[in-house]
């Protein structure tokens, strides 16, 4: 120990950090493309249905978007696994015999047939048919799904572990059922919890770009369109996220109630029903929560549905096993508040649609422009939430995080944390703009799609061109 730092555990909060920073950036792209191309499903099929063009220009229109948004998704993506065996060796060691088949299946599902398709969603318009078109359109938004259901499936194992072996040496392999690891017991609520999100994610950004050409003054259908489409989902998808949430917390609540106490605000336990805290300061030091602003007994109403209910608290947890209250309670209060939001600016849109004022309501309008990044600062605080709350461990009750990083020292760590953000904040900063130009710009008549396919692939001369009545 020199200068009173533990180089142990500098270089553990190192390789956190660097972890939470890579998939904080990669994590906001999955969440939007998951629910985009969903959309550019329902556009498609709507354009077929109708044959009406506008919606074959919003199709084009977000499949610009949408192919540098996965992209980006998938080159974030790429740089988390290379963190397993650098930081994180040890970990992929005594749990890689669960975590590398589930992370294997969804590449040899999800991302082939997103890959596969991928080319014809992008360039195929009016190279094939309709319905072949169409046909890889829903495979590249199912593909998008396969890939929410493995990662989900890891990292609620990681949560809520079933279905393992404890080997001699103590490395964790799968038991005699898979079913029993992949659906374990947060799995499910979970997997509907997180796609929900996405798809309120991409509501939420479509209404803002329709939303800020409306108070642009554009008039076209085009714009109006988008905006009811997005508030018809933000109406009716964010009181479901309500209840998904609550039935996730829930289940959290029995297979990892400490994250729940800390979530809450619950240092202390309560015999007769205990409150619910809606803000407060919390001191980690003391175990106390300073200026609460509590409703009595409301937390045991919510969790446990009886006013009385008793509800422990992180008193009855050991101290080594507590997770980090202040930055729980914070992050769950921003995500839950984000939700109440999503659901208001619903409720409003219905209003304004009643009375026939949805597209001549410039505050609802507004609102909407600034609810558009909601949806992003909205899964990453329910990651962080969710992550967070599962420490001291990688593995819930099984392995540490203290045991699962690589014997790297702290400068090694620091220089790969500094260059990832260095070339992240170019990279995708560089992205991020180029994103919001092509938002800007709204959906016209006639919407070309992306740029053209190559005409040829390396090293192939495509053969000259017959032009009729050219000189022989």
């Amino acid at each position: 120990m020199a200068n009173g730092i533990d180089p142990h555990s500098a270089a553990l909060l190192l390789a956190r950090l660097q972890f939470a920073f890579t998939v904080s950036f990669h994590f906001i792209f999955p969440a939007f493309s998951i629910g985009l191309a969903s959309y550019l499903a329902v556009l498609e099929a709507l354009w077929l249905k109708t044959g009406k063009a506008l919606y074959l220009d919003l199709f084009r229109y977000w499949l610009k978007i949408f192919s540098v948004a996965f992209a980006m998704g998938v080159v974030s993506g790429l740089v988390m696994s290379y963190q397993f065996g650098t930081n994180w060796s040890v970990f992929s060691d005594k749990a890689g015999g669960v975590i590398g088949p589930l992370m294997a299946y969804e590449v040899l599902t999800a991302f082939f047939l997103e890959a596969g398709f991928l080319g014809v969603m992008l360039f195929g318009m009016g190279r094939v048919g309709k319905g072949l078109h169409f046909a890889a359109t829903l495979m590249v938004a199912v593909g998008t799904f396969i890939s929410a259901f493995w990662i989900l499936s890891v990292n609620s194992w990681m949560q809520t572990p079933t279905g393992y072996e404890i080997a001699p040496d103590g490395r964790l392999l799968p038991g005699p059922s898979w079913l029993a690891i992949i659906f374990n017991p947060s799995f499910p609520y979970r997997l509907v919890h997180t796609v929900i999100a996405a798809y309120l994610t991409t509501a939420l950004a479509v209404g803002a770009v329709a939303a800020w050409h409306l108070l642009r003054g554009s008039t076209n259908a085009h714009a109006r369109k988008m905006f009811s489409m997005a508030m018809w989902m933000a109406a009716v998808v964010a009181p479901i996220q309500i209840v998904a949430g609550d039935a996730h917390g829930l289940n959290t609540l029995e297979h990892q109630p400490a994250k729940v106490m800390a979530m809450e605000g619950h240092y202390q336990s309560h015999a007769d029903g205990a409150p619910l805290y809606l803000f407060g300061v919390p001191d980690d030091k003391a175990q106390k929560l300073d200026y609460a602003i509590a409703i009595p007994k409301a937390s045991s109403l919510i969790l446990k549905h009886d006013p009385d209910a008793p509800l422990a608290g992180l008193d009855r947890v050991a101290p080594d096993k507590r997770p980090p209250v202040a930055v729980l309670f914070w992050s769950f209060r921003i995500m839950v508040g984000l939700g109440f939001l999503m659901a208001g600016l619903g409720l409003w849109s219905l209003w304004a649609r009643w009375r026939g004022r949805l597209y001549d309501a410039p505050w609802l309008h507004r609102l909407a422009v600034a609810m558009g990044p909601s949806g992003f600062i909205a899964v990453i605080a329910g990651w962080v939430t969710t992550e967070v709350g599962r420490q001291p461990y990688t593995v819930y009750g099984l392995l540490t995080t203290a045991e699962s990083r690589s014997p790297i020292a702290a400068p090694a760590v620091a220089t790969s944390l500094v260059a990832f953000v260095l070339v992240y904040s170019a990279v995708f900063g560089v992205g991020i703009w180029y994103l919001l130009k092509l938002m800007a710009s709204p959906p016209h008549p006639h919407e070309s799609g992306p740029e053209r396919a190559p005409i040829r692939t390396a090293g192939i001369t495509p053969a000259p061109q017959h032009v009729e009545g050219a000189a022989a």
